[in-house]
């Protein structure tokens, strides 16, 4: 376990490299992607951004105009799970090498991520005013008036972002581990040892 920084694009070697439990700074460019987004192209919508070697950050930020620009007040993660059913054929078709959010994945994903090269980022659930202040700018907006805004798509160009590698590109995941501790210590508890 180390703690690595990573930068827009994100590349398929580098993001290889990252292993379970890494601590990660990440910087650039971000899209954020809740239900609706995740369901349009998964339908086979097109997308209004370019998600080759990006990051999906599934958040639906607190977004305010202020002096004709867009001003992000709060941006914490979202449950993951939701985006279960859509994400390993999002990943495989649009190349996504990094998702950010919180909770997790299921099977699927993490073997989706070992194939084509992706990670899970576990950002800090409970801070999106802190993850806020790391949003430098929102380089713009779309689908706002089809989806609203908090399901919007967002370009946010960030800089030292937290999180923690939770599932690799290689296939391993803290949430299965963590899975699998917690239930041989409840089949302790239950035998009374």
């Amino acid at each position: 376990m180390s703690e690595v920084s990573i930068e827009y694009p994100f590349s398929a070697a580098a993001v290889r490299n990252l292993s379970v439990g890494d601590r990660i700074r990440l910087s650039g460019l971000v899209f954020t992607g809740r239900d609706r987004f995740h369901k349009y192209l998964f339908d086979g919508g097109k997308s209004p951004v370019h998600l080759k070697d990006g990051a999906i950050y599934h958040c639906g930020p607190v977004v305010i105009r202020k002096d004709g620009e867009w001003k992000v007040l709060a941006a914490g993660p979202t449950t993951s799970s939701r985006e279960d059913l859509y994400t390993p054929k999002i990943i495989e078709e649009h190349k996504i090498r990094v998702i950010i959010g919180k909770g997790g994945m299921g099977k699927a994903t993490l073997e989706a991520c070992s194939h084509h090269g992706c990670v899970y980022l576990q950002a800090v659930g409970g801070a999106a005013a802190h993850i806020a202040q790391r949003v430098e700018r929102v380089q713009g907006v779309h689908l706002i008036k089809e989806f609203g805004a908090a399901d919007a798509v967002w370009e946010l160009i960030i800089h030292d972002m937290e999180a923690v590698v939770t599932m690799d590109a290689h296939g391993n995941s803290l949430h299965k581990r963590i899975r699998n501790s917690s239930k041989r210590s409840l089949r302790v508890v239950i035998a009374g040892d």
